[in-house]
């Protein structure tokens, strides 16, 4: 694993003098133009604009070079709402884990996730990045580190959007999926969460379907976030088949019961027509014995639904283990039997601290 600290004291200057002004990105081209018209420029600057923001990923206004140097010079001071690349490391697999220092010096973490041709020959085929949605996060689930350093804030919409952009930029290649699954609990940050859907699609040019919010649950909000009749994939962090075992893993599952969220659940399949797809962590010994598949394969009985199962990846906070591989794939051979759809996804990034369950914040 390699990692380069990148951070210069003249950067984080001016990235806290340019929080004082309200960001471009995430801005669309109606907005831009409106903008450049106000301050003086021709209506057509307005695309140029957003074309240098969201495609060659300027982070300054005095770097558009179509912009004459007078008004470059006028409007140096905008903030076009780019964080600075703190640290990077990367993972053999070729995941790479980025922290970003924010205009108010908090540390978010990101990830770009690449996946290659058959047999790791060729060019990258997919590139997918994991973002944040808070600084922190409020749902302190046991197993996770993200819960274990606490909440500070959301993010803004160009916080959220701007993480794509430098996973983009570094990779030289365009992003083709997003999940929300970095740090936070994105429905407790909704406003922007959707902001920053409705950029990244219209924007930067990412298809809804490339598109992953996960969410743990919080009452209402998945009925809320139905009405906007998105066509991206909803992902549930469920994690048990039975209350009082999602109690012990989610603190937050005790004001939220799991039949009240699978009922919201169920009414967001019927609003949108999209399936859910339900995040399910197996603990070696605590939720991955058949009898628990079984459980769970009850629950999700005629429900259009997906489940995605996650060996655990460690934390040194807690002592939870990984089954081995013939746990897992009883526990999915017992779904299967029951018409369950599941697929096991094993995380890439282990060694970078950069997998799923693992990021914090920190190198």
């Amino acid at each position: 694993m390699s990692a380069t600290p990148l951070v210069s004291q003249v950067d984080l200057h001016n990235s806290v003098k340019s929080a004082l002004l309200p960001p471009l990105l995430g801005a669309n081209v109606a907005e831009l133009t409106a903008w450049v018209q106000q301050q003086g420029q021709p209506a057509y600057r307005g695309k140029q604009l957003h074309e240098w923001i969201y495609h060659k990923g300027v982070r300054s206004l005095a770097d558009i070079s179509v912009f004459s140097k007078q008004w470059r010079k006028e409007v140096a001071e905008i903030p076009i709402g780019r964080s600075i690349l703190h640290y990077r490391s990367e993972a053999p697999d070729g995941t790479v884990k980025y922290l970003l220092q924010l205009a108010d010096g908090q540390i978010i973490e990101t990830v770009g996730i690449p996946t290659f041709a058959e047999r790791g020959e060729g060019p990258k085929a997919r590139l997918t990045v994991c973002v944040s949605t808070q600084v922190g996060c409020p749902m302190a689930c046991d197993f996770c580190a993200t819960g274990k350093g606490g909440y500070k804030r959301n993010l803004a919409r160009h916080e959220i959007i701007d993480q794509v952009l430098t996973v983009q930029e570094d990779f030289q290649q365009r992003v083709s999926n997003v999940v929300f699954m970095g740090l936070g609990e994105p429905l407790l940050n909704t406003e922007n969460v959707l902001a920053a859907l409705k950029s990244l699609n219209q924007d930067v040019g990412i298809g809804q379907r490339s598109l992953t919010v996960s969410t743990v649950g919080i009452r209402d909000r998945i009925r809320q976030f139905a009405q906007h009749h998105l066509q991206i994939t909803l992902a549930v962090s469920l994690h048990a088949p039975n209350q009082a075992l999602r109690e012990k893993l989610i603190p937050s599952a005790r004001a939220y019961p799991l039949e009240d969220l699978l009922a919201e659940c169920r009414e967001y399949v019927e609003i949108t027509g999209r399936r859910v797809t339900f995040e399910y962590i197996l603990l070696a010994g605590v939720n991955d014995l058949p009898e628990h598949a079984l459980e769970l394969a009850k629950r999700l009985r005629g429900f259009q639904s997906h489940v995605n199962l996650i060996p655990y990846n460690p934390i040194q906070e807690v002592d939870y283990e990984r089954p081995n591989r013939d746990r897992i794939q009883a526990f999915v051979n017992v779904l299967k039997q029951q018409q369950i759809a599941v697929s096991v996804r094993y995380s890439r990034g282990l060694e970078a601290n950069a997998a799923c369950g693992q990021l914090r914040a920190s190198k």
